[in-house]
């Protein structure tokens, strides 16, 4: 330990003296009332510390404390479910001492030490064992079996193994490794600033389907891929988020509210728990961990807070999961980037923030990815960052830095949510780098065109924007046409395909195999319109065929259908027929 004593209060910062011996990301305790700060930089024997907590009414001369450990999280049961502050506090122990209002100071284990969880080991005495390996589980909720790891640093012969009843801090396993011995516990700490090692990085050809249309058809994220989804106030980044953890293909949710406003928080507290898990039929909150971190809550927790959700994210994936990391905002988290750095009268970059914000948030995006743990079972860790740019301008350096970084961009578009066009996700400039390395599992497991009819649905939205610009110079009777019905078929596109209800019970998901039918009954429409047009039969008529209605109330289909190929050549028969009798009625 290192003490030391405080020389200057700048805000969250403070300038410690006589810490020659502490290391920089050593965890301190601040004054009397031992407020929990974090070293983040060194110069001789002053300390730069950032507090985690209000710091109003410190002043010279009161002590610093170095724990002499760096900031770390509690990995093991207890955590699904709960919901923690930017530092892995839980809220509910927190509100227990002292009420409503945050208290400074207040000392809470992250995981609940008087909770028994039943161990049920899976090693035997006389095993070799090594970092990462599985020595028992635990049923954490009626979803999730927490599998009880071997920390990354540690192998040897087990020498005793217990079973029954514990707490997470006392010992079931002891390693022998050549005479010394490890003695382990249901929990493990790490330090949060650093990636959990694993044994290999997998290629990103899987796709973390998301049952939202747009997304998957459109613009796929791969599982273990890093997306992010920038948009202004009100356009639904929230919203969308919301939706990916509830459908995902994901077994465990982590979702960091990192400086949104106070209510933006509230309603994910209060929602996630009632919402029901499609999967399992259980509160969604069995498969979540929540970490709250809001705009009134102290600046400098924000900054930490994305690096505990993921650590904790991490720790999943080890066993073997499949977990989705929500960060919302990234934003929120720069801005306490660029308070501490001005706090340190360092050279500021663009627009105040540091130099270093690129690299930091690449630090963070890219402990990202689909792996094979030290284990040698496989998981993922995908990512998805809100980005809340100002005024929804997106050329500032946030948003910058995080399109150089990342593989998906979901542009949300404040117009198109207006319109109540859900999901917000702008066509036009939204993109994703998976849609070649997730190809091949696309033709493998929905249909072998689908790329060929996703290329087909993109040029038929991009004709649309270019004919648009036409139509407003000199009107819709300029276009032939063939061009007007490449407007019908767009619109078909953006309002049978793309719109999505979220809370309608069946339009809110739609599987891979449905999105096919759908896609492919809005293309044969085009097509037999245009074979219909080259006939002589008029715009007019074939747009208002009644077989429109029945092309744009196929989504409502119950996702359980056991067989959407006759119910579309139900659709195609009748479009066909109905085409017939206009061409026919055309030729009298």
């Amino acid at each position: 330990m290192s003490n030391g004593i405080i020389k200057k209060v700048a805000g969250p910062l403070v300038i410690a003296e006589g810490m020659k011996d502490a290391n920089m990301f050593d965890v301190v305790r601040v004054s009397k009332e031992r407020l929990i700060g974090e070293i983040i930089e060194i110069h001789g024997d002053l300390a730069s510390v950032q507090v985690y907590e209000e710091t109003s009414g410190l002043g010279p001369g009161e002590e610093v404390v170095s724990t002499g450990m760096p900031l770390s999280v509690e990995l093991g049961p207890g955590l699904i479910g709960s919901i923690f502050d930017g530092i892995q506090r839980p809220l509910d122990d927190i509100m227990k001492i002292s009420g409503n209002n945050l208290a400074r100071g207040v000392e809470v284990a992250s995981l609940k030490r008087d909770r028994v969880w039943e161990f049920k080991p899976s090693v035997k005495k006389g095993d070799k064992l090594s970092g990462g390996s599985v020595i028992g589980t635990v049923e954490e909720t009626e979803v999730v079996t927490q599998k009880i790891l071997v920390p990354p640093n540690v192998s040897g012969t087990v020498e005793e193994i217990k079973q029954g009843g514990f707490r997470v801090d006392e010992v079931v396993c002891v390693l022998d490794d050549n005479g010394e011995k490890h003695q382990l516990t249901l929990m493990q700490k790490w330090p949060v600033r650093v990636g959990r090692p694993y044994k290999s990085k997998l290629p990103p050809d899987m796709p973390l389907v998301t049952g939202q249309r747009v997304i998957d058809t459109l613009f796929p994220i791969a599982k273990g891929g890093v997306a992010s989804v920038p948009g202004p106030f009100g356009s639904g980044k929230t919203v969308v988020q919301h939706q990916l953890a509830k459908w995902a293909e994901a077994d465990i949710v982590v979702y960091i509210g990192c400086g949104e406003r106070g209510n933006e928080m509230t309603d994910v507290l209060n929602e996630f728990p009632e919402l029901v898990d499609p999967k399992t039929g259980k509160s969604l909150m069995e498969r979540t961990v929540l970490i709250a971190n809001t705009s009134d809550m102290p600046v400098a927790a924000r900054e930490a807070s994305i690096y505990t959700g993921i650590t904790i994210a991490e720790y999943f994936r080890d066993m073997g999961y499949s977990v989705a990391l929500m960060a919302d905002s990234t934003s929120r988290w720069a801005e306490a980037l660029r308070e501490m750095s001005g706090r340190l009268e360092e050279m500021p970059g663009e627009e105040g923030y540091p130099a270093y914000l690129g690299s930091r948030l690449a630090q963070f995006y890219e402990r990202a990815g689909r792996v094979t743990g030290l284990n040698g079972e496989e998981g993922a860790l995908s990512v998805i960052g809100a980005v809340s740019p100002p005024g929804g301008d997106i050329s500032e350096p946030v948003s910058q830095a995080t399109l150089r970084i990342v593989k998906v961009f979901w542009g949300l578009d404040s117009e198109l949510a207006y319109k109540r066009h859900f999901p917000a996700i702008n066509w036009l400039n939204s993109y994703s780098l998976y849609t070649d390395t997730v190809e091949g599992w696309f033709i493998k497991n929905v249909a072998p065109d689908w790329m060929e009819l996703r290329a087909r649905l993109m040029l038929l939205l991009q004709e649309e924007a270019e004919l648009d610009e036409i139509v407003k110079m000199v009107g819709m009777d300029a276009l032939s046409p063939l061009d007007r019905m490449k407007l019908e078929a767009a619109r078909s596109i953006r309002e049978d395909y793309l719109h999505q209800n979220a809370f309608h019970e069946i339009d809110t998901y739609t599987p891979p195999v449905k999105q096919y039918y759908m896609m492919k009954l809005i293309l044969d429409f085009y097509d037999v319109c245009v074979a219909a047009i080259e006939k002589g039969a008029e715009v007019d008529a074939l747009s208002s065929m009644p077989v429109r209605e029945t092309i744009g109330r196929f989504k409502y289909l119950p996702n359980d259908s056991a067989d959407f190929l006759t119910e579309y050549n139900i659709v195609v028969a009748e479009l066909n027929a109905q085409a017939d009798e206009i061409i026919a009625g055309r030729d009298e």
